[in-house]
């Protein structure tokens, strides 16, 4: 059976561009092809067991030629797979989409083109920078610069060009730049029009540069402006100076590395997507329900005396979380809990209990095991019974405390954290170019898988390899394991929640001023 290919616009670079019919077709194909200009986040998105092939290309080199992308896509439809090919923009925006259709079409293969947001509109936009405007241009032209000058002279109008339409946009035009604007200025358009060259537009990496077509050849390569870039020629240019806005979130131009589980990576990605950044979700440990026999035997036993507990402590939203699966398993009435005061570790793990209908006691000063214990010095008796459920690698602190207080602690493992299986190409492309601006750290475990998968990976040293890249912790317990790892540690967050742990990144980018114009 023939398979089906689709062919996808990926949108400009900012993962949360892409439509909601493109993200459907990642999430079910069998096979995605991708190019370097789409957000390689995008394909944390494909199911279990389908197949990533890289194509990307840089102007002076292909990692394949566009006519072996062609033949691959009619290869692996007649293999029978449903194919995504993922393009950066819009498929037919300069995309080659025409050729790769025609040659489905010519083997009698099934395909769909899904449009995407293209980078001439949205990249601009993304500098504040409005392609049309209505006291400044009523038209816009796209126009493809990455042609050789003789086949831009064949191509182009330079005299209808120029003066035909209010908006120029080049496309693929950072090398010639100097020869576009000396058509431009030689048929007529003034040499003070604006200019503007919009690099990496809606990603991290998004610089702006603006000149005039007289000097604009000259600020490119004393800049050493590189591609891609989207170049802007018209008087909208000027709108930048009122309109920018990315430049003003709290972390524009950074790339923030989630080494969080995925099922808990969420809030902390929003957060920073929300002020600007760029996370890239890279999970390494993966949060299960426990499922050890010893672990099994010991929640049972712990179950079948739940009311004979003073004290039950939580020292994380896991805890809460898989405490509560085994007790339905288990078939165990929650009234069970009535005689047990419920301690909560900070405002995370309070609120899933409280969503419970469990309504803790007060939260300590600090969130930790020790605020935990400061703040019941006084209550805490010997003799009293404490369960404890927890991970496989929670600290032993807490449990050695009371029983040194004596206090009779019960622990029940009822999840564990495990290394995660994941390895990622595009995290190691990005390491070697330098693409990752910071690492954020949750738990202690984070840290050390992170090594640990890194070694697997295939780089001999990872310390020397996060050097210059900024960590941040989320506690001091976490910040005294990266720190006795090796890595420096650069942010702390003043409280342990995910919110004062992006506060921190926004102090470190010194970005605090960001709405000051707004």
């Amino acid at each position: 059976m023939v398979g089906k290919v689709y062919l996808v616009g990926a949108g400009p670079g900012d993962a949360r561009l892409i439509t909601v019919k493109g993200l459907q077709c990642i999430k079910k194909a069998d096979v995605v092809v991708y190019d370097r200009l789409a957000n390689p986040q995008l394909l944390k998105s494909m199911k279990l067991g389908a197949e990533k092939v890289y194509v990307g290309k840089l102007s002076d080199r292909h990692t394949m030629k566009q006519e072996e992308i062609n033949q691959l896509l009619v290869d692996l439809a007649l293999e029978g797979k449903i194919v995504t090919r993922l393009k950066g923009g819009d498929p037919t925006i300069f995309g080659r989409v025409g050729e790769e259709a025609d040659l489905l079409r010519k083997n009698g293969i099934f395909y769909e083109i899904i449009p995407g947001i293209t980078s001439a509109i949205s990249v601009p936009a993304y500098a504040g920078i409005p392609v049309t405007h209505r006291d400044m241009a009523s038209s816009v032209s796209i126009i493809t610069g990455h042609e050789s000058q003789d086949k831009l002279d064949q191509s182009i109008h330079w005299d209808k060009l120029t003066n035909a339409t209010g908006t120029l946009i080049f496309m693929m035009g950072v090398a010639k730049i100097g020869y576009i604007s000396q058509q431009l200025i030689a048929h007529g358009r003034p040499a003070t029009t604006p200019v503007a060259l919009v690099r990496w537009g809606t990603r991290a990496e998004q610089e702006t540069l603006i000149g005039t077509l007289s000097d604009i050849e000259e600020k490119v390569l004393a800049a050493d402006f590189k591609p891609p870039a989207v170049i802007v020629v018209g008087d909208v240019v000027l709108q930048r100076e009122q309109l920018m806005w990315a430049e003003f979130l709290p972390l524009f131009g950074k790339r923030i590395l989630v080494t969080r589980s995925r099922s808990q990576a969420s809030e902390l990605v929003s957060m920073i997507e929300e002020l600007g950044g760029e996370p890239y979700e890279f999970p390494v440990i993966e949060i299960v329900k426990s499922t050890d026999p010893q672990d099994i035997l010991g929640i049972e036993n712990a179950f079948s005396q739940l009311d004979q507990y003073d004290w039950i402590f939580f020292t994380s939203t896991n805890g809460v979380d898989f405490f509560f699966q085994h007790l339905m398993e288990q078939q165990c009435d929650v009234r069970a809990l009535h005689r047990a005061r419920v301690v909560a570790v900070g405002p995370a793990t309070a609120e899933s209990l409280k969503s419970r209908g469990i309504i803790p006691e007060s939260l300590p000063e600090r969130f930790q095991a020790e605020g935990m214990v400061e703040m019941l010095t006084h209550r805490l008796e010997a003799g009293q019974r404490v369960l404890l459920p927890r991970g496989n690698r929670g600290r032993t602190w807490l449990p050695e405390k009371l029983t040194e207080m004596g206090l009779e602690v019960t622990e029940a493992v009822t999840y564990q954290t495990v290394i995660s299986g994941e390895d990622d190409d595009e995290l190691l492309r990005m390491f070697e170019e330098r693409r990752i601006h910071a690492v954020t750290f949750t738990s202690s475990s984070t840290v050390t898988y992170l090594l640990e998968i890194m070694k697997r990976m295939g780089i001999e040293d990872p310390l020397q390899q996060l050097e210059g890249i900024e960590t941040a912790c989320i506690g001091e317990i976490t910040a005294r394991t990266a720190k006795e790892a090796g890595l420096s540690v650069g942010m702390i967050a003043e409280e342990a929640t995910l919110s004062s742990l992006v506060q921190a990144l926004c102090r470190w980018n010194n970005n605090t001023h960001a709405y000051a114009n707004f």
